[in-house]
């Protein structure tokens, strides 16, 4: 078990979301409308899934009355009802980095067209479904603030005997990874061991990061940002290893 595995992706994907928060907003508001309908009760003590989504909302500080009316919105009638679906698209940046797409849509045709689009213009190719999952595995991901266990080796002892599999230093927060069935164990074991959980959420980890020079590192990101611009796109993940030189390049 290792604190520093992948410090300078986390840190980097945190601070390029952090930076684009209207659109962020946006996005959190839908995923949780989304998880409210599906799980079919507007208290998230009865819904794991909008419990989830409502923490990693209350993460990225969405205020309450977004919160809240994204809720509702999942119990409106007509025009004010909810009716998006999730979608995932695959495909190559520059490079031959690996890009997995999740998406809720309330429209197939007009998010098929600006991933399409994103890709093209950027130098990447759009593929079929299937053709990079491989190369990414599901893990649970949860966000602690690092004041809340602020010693690596006590809470690398809390994270193993809550059940974690690894945990990664992002600068003002750790990093813990999970099995995908083991996310809500692993998160009651840390808060009844007194460590108070940001937030919670399935990712998709690559498997085998790709390494690539600064140059393609700045046409790759170039891409992800467009993505990520989309309101549709709740979640863009990416094979590239992103290394400090590469993390201060970016940031230049």
């Amino acid at each position: 078990m290792s604190g520093h595995s992948k410090w300078a992706t986390t840190k980097y994907r945190k601070a390029a979301q952090d930076a684009k928060r209207s659109a962020l907003f946006s996005k959190l508001s839908r995923n949780i409308t989304v998880a409210a309908k599906e799980g079919g009760d507007p208290n998230p003590e009865n819904n794991a899934s909008l419990a989830a989504a409502v923490a990693k909302a209350k993460s990225y500080s969405l205020p309450k009355d977004r919160i809240d009316t994204a809720i509702k919105k999942a119990f409106g009638s007509g025009s004010d009802g909810a009716r998006f679906e999730n979608v995932v698209y695959e495909g190559y940046g520059p490079a031959g980095v690996a890009v997995y797409i999740e998406a809720l849509t309330d429209n197939r045709n007009r998010t098929a067209a600006d991933v399409r689009s994103a890709f093209s213009h950027s130098g990447g190719n759009l593929g079929t479904t299937g053709s990079v999952a491989f190369q990414f595995e599901r893990k649970g991901q949860i966000t602690v603030e690092r004041s809340q266990a602020s010693d690596e080796d006590e809470f690398m002892m809390l994270v193993a005997e809550a059940g974690g599999d690894d945990y990664e230093d992002a600068g003002d927060e750790w990093v813990v990874l999970t099995a995908p069935a083991e996310l809500a164990n692993v998160k009651k074991g840390l808060e009844d061991a007194g460590v108070e959980v940001k937030g919670y959420e399935l990712v998709m980890e690559p498997t085998t990061p790709a390494e690539v020079g600064v140059g393609d590192a700045k046409k790759v990101m170039r891409l992800i940002d467009r993505l990520e611009e989309l309101e549709d796109l709740q979640n863009v993940y990416h094979t590239m290893g992103l290394t400090d030189e590469i993390a201060q390049a970016l940031d230049a």
